[in-house]
């Protein structure tokens, strides 16, 4: 599909060009590089779609390339091409994390089909996160890490912060307060589970019972849930019990 994003490790200029425009009168955006170290550099500096990779590079080759691209996880696919056409080369490009590997001379229809088959396999994007998390008339903002329910600003420390958007993100599923501790204290925190009870408590002071909501639901002998059509009005009379424990505030 035209509009996709390829770069091109080729250290071979004219041969770099001539690949260059083909792609571009197919529809493709193309960068270049003409030696493996800015080649990986460029690799892993921006995203591409998909990348055409000569063997024989200078200064890093393209199996060197490939080897270092797929150690820093990178799955964005990797046509190798060279002019070495033993069965050998092949099994060490294609066990080395390359998708293809198409031998010189080629003609370009055949490498525009393998880039066609490559680019069907290539790992869907991730969502990227909404900057803004809501539950009704709550806001929560990642980049500034604040919250407003209605605009009226809530106060949170950064734990509670925390615990509020990883309840929100799974909102609709009962967190349990074990996996609560895990998500939001760390797997390597050492701590009661009824940590989560109290932050829970803080939470709801501050947002359910200050506004009379029922945002944070309890899940008896689970755990916690934020359902998701919360925000449903409380009592104006209920008021925020009574905090009897004593925790330190992380």
């Amino acid at each position: 599909m035209p509009g996709e994003k390829v770069l091109i490790v080729e250290d071979d200029r004219n041969s770099a060009r001539f690949l260059e425009l083909e792609l571009l009168h197919e529809g493709y955006a193309v960068e270049k590089a003409y030696d493996g170290a800015a080649g990986l550099k460029r690799a892993l500096a921006e995203p591409f779609d998909l990348i055409l990779l000569d063997v024989m590079l200078p200064s890093m080759d393209g199996m060197e390339v490939l080897r270092r691209f797929r150690a820093a996880s990178r799955p964005t696919p990797v046509i190798l091409l060279t002019a070495k056409d033993a069965v050998s080369d092949k099994v060490m490009g294609l066990d080395g994390g390359a998708d293809d590997y198409l031998t010189k001379p080629f003609a370009v229809e055949e490498l525009f089909a393998r880039m066609r088959v490559a680019l069907k396999k290539r790992p869907a994007s991730p969502r990227a996160e909404p900057e803004i998390l809501t539950a009704g008339l709550l806001s929560v903002s990642l980049p500034d890490r604040s919250a407003s329910y209605g605009g009226e600003p809530v106060a949170l420390t950064r734990r509670e912060f925390d615990l509020l958007c990883y309840l929100i993100r799974n909102r609709g599923a009962v967190c349990s307060r074990e996996r609560l501790m895990k998500e939001v204290w760390g797997y390597d925190f050492c701590g009661e589970t009824n940590l989560v009870d109290v932050y829970v408590r803080y939470l709801r002071n501050k947002i359910d019972y200050r506004f009379h909501i029922s945002l944070i639901e309890t899940i008896r002998g689970v755990g916690y849930i934020v359902k998701n059509e919360s925000s449903q009005t409380r009592p104006a009379a209920q008021t925020a019990p009574a905090e009897n424990e004593m925790v330190h505030r992380i």
